[in-house]
């Protein structure tokens, strides 16, 4: 399998329990793996690099048919291969997605999901198009049933 750098494969970033589950494909296109490079190459391998902590990619490429079985957005990074759902384990997830804040070009984070006091309570889920670093920050939260997102990091 493809190495994308020296601690992370490109299979790591196309695993897919449901696509497995339900039988979809979710082979990534060379344009893909391209934009799953820049990703890694400007954020996710540097992030290693800082914690020397294993990340877990929850989620990162998603083909059309897997995004939307599993209830992701229309426009969703991740089918371009532009955004991985992240953990490290040992460091709080509002810490990573302010390391990420504070030190990278991005264009999207959002801390999803956490519960103050939990410390691996949801993911944080970033995305790197190098054509729209808008570094936009966001916090991922249920209300009465529906996710709403808040600006900037609420932890």
């Amino acid at each position: 399998m493809t190495q994308l750098s020296i601690n992370f494969s490109l299979k790591e970033f196309i695993k897919s329990d449901t696509a497995t589950r339900k039988g979809l494909d979710n082979t990534p296109s060379p344009d893909v793996v391209a934009n799953l490079q820049k990703l890694v190459d400007n954020v996710v391998q540097p992030i290693r690099n800082h914690y020397n902590k294993v990340i877990t990619i929850n989620s990162g490429y998603r083909s059309i048919e897997v995004n939307t079985s599993v209830g992701g957005s229309k426009t969703s990074d991740h089918c371009k291969g532009m955004a991985a759902d992240i953990e490290i384990s040992g460091v709080a997830n509002s810490d990573l997605a302010q390391h990420i804040v504070d030190t990278y070009k991005f264009t999207q984070v959002i801390l999803e999901f956490y519960t103050q006091g939990i410390s691996d309570s949801g993911w944080v889920h970033v995305s790197y198009d190098e054509d729209n670093l808008k570094c936009e920050v966001l916090t991922a939260v249920k209300q009465d049933g529906k996710t709403i997102y808040l600006k900037g990091l609420h932890k």
